[in-house]
């Protein structure tokens, strides 16, 4: 089971989404969060595919294709750092990515079936990462991070993002 990373071990801003992991096997959290996900998903009405808790926001889309690039985004930092890649790699504008995403037009059922393979396939391939290379250390939007955070901050993500649409939009735009 990994160890929970330090504070050393990521950018401070990233501690927000470490903070809401619940203790024990973060893989296993991965695996078992993407089912609460999902279980959210399955009951957000057609209707409110497209709602905007407030002008400017992105939509309940556009939250899930987020996440799902975020998913991506963060995996390939791990597999970077895991095989001990010399170059920094980096950032992502969320706002940019998530204006030409596509996210917006498509089924929230495709978006997140997608993020559950995702998903998945990543959890298999931190299974395949030894001891070494958790610990190694890479660089990416600027800031430093092991790959032990790296799992840590995918699954407080999806928890934050989760908790944002059952707060701001199935509340609210029920």
């Amino acid at each position: 089971m990994l160890q929970r990373p330090g504070p050393d071990e990521y950018d401070d801003y990233y501690g927000l989404y470490i903070q809401q992991v619940p203790d024990g096997d973060v893989l296993e959290t991965l695996a078992s969060e993407i089912e609460t996900t999902g279980e959210l998903i399955a009951r957000v009405p057609s209707e409110l595919e497209t709602y905007r808790y407030e002008p400017g926001k992105w939509s309940v889309r556009e939250v899930v294709g987020h996440v799902l690039d975020a998913e991506r985004v963060f995996a390939q930092r791990a597999l970077w750092f895991a095989r001990a890649s010399p170059d920094a790699l980096p950032g992502m504008e969320q706002d940019d990515w998530a204006e030409v995403s596509n996210a917006g037009e498509r089924q929230l059922a495709d978006l997140f079936a997608e993020l559950k393979l995702t998903r998945m396939s990543n959890v298999a391939m931190f299974r395949s990462f030894d001891d070494e290379s958790w610990l190694r250390r890479g660089i990416a939007s600027g800031c430093e991070f092991t790959v032990r955070s790296l799992p840590f901050i995918l699954a407080g993500h999806e928890i934050h993002h989760r908790r944002v649409l059952e707060e701001r939009y199935l509340s609210a735009g029920t």
